[in-house]
C-alpha cells in the first residue's frame, strides 16, 4: 500500500539530537490530530529507539541516525529508525525486559519493552557490524480520525 504522506530525516548520533528526532516525528504526524496520550506514546517510543542508536548502536562513535515516517490510509503510522552501528548479536535476548549490554548500570534494559507497550507493532532487525532497524507502527484512533 502506498503512503499518503512520508518524510525522511537523518542526524548525527549525539544525545542532544534525541529530542529533535522525537519532536520532528511528533510534528509530522500532528496532521492526524492524535490525542495527547497517542502523541506521548509515539514520542516515548521514538525516544527509546533513537537513544538505542546513540548509546548502543554507535557506542563511543558518532554515526548517523535515520528516521523514515509514513502515514497510510486509516491514520496508520509506520516509523522506521535505523543506524549503521555495531548491530545486535541476539535480537531475541536484547528484547527481553531488563536485558542490557550497558556495564555502567546506567541503563535499565527496558527500551524495547517500552516501545512494544506504547505501539501497536514493533519489529527489530539487526546484523552484527551492519546496524539495526526498528520499525514502530501505530494507528491513530483519536477524535479527528
Amino acid at each position: 500500500m502506498k503512503p499518503i504522506n512520508e518524510m525522511k530525516l537523518s542526524f548525527e548520533s549525539r544525545s542532544c539530537n534525541e529530542a529533535f528526532g522525537r519532536s520532528a516525528v511528533a510534528s509530522f504526524i500532528a496532521v492526524l490530530d492524535p490525542t495527547v496520550e497517542e502523541i506521548s506514546d509515539i514520542k516515548t517510543a521514538v525516544s527509546e529507539a533513537v537513544t538505542n542508536c546513540i548509546v548502543h548502536g554507535y557506542k563511543e562513535n558518532i554515526g548517523t541516525v535515520y528516521i523514515h515516517v509514513k502515514i497510510f490510509e486509516g491514520a496508520r503510522v509506520v516509523i522506521t529508525i535505523r543506524d549503521r552501528g555495531c548491530g545486535i548479536p541476539n535480537v531475541k535476548k536484547a528484547m527481553e525486559p531488563l536485558f542490557t549490554t550497558c556495564e555502567t548500570g546506567e541503563r535499565a534494559g527496558l527500551g524495547f519493552s517500552i516501545m512494544d507497550s506504547f505501539m501497536d507493532k514493533l519489529k527489530v532487525r539487526s546484523k552484527e557490524g551492519k546496524g539495526t532497524t526498528v520499525t514502530l507502527e501505530k494507528t491513530i484512533v483519536s477524535k479527528g480520525n
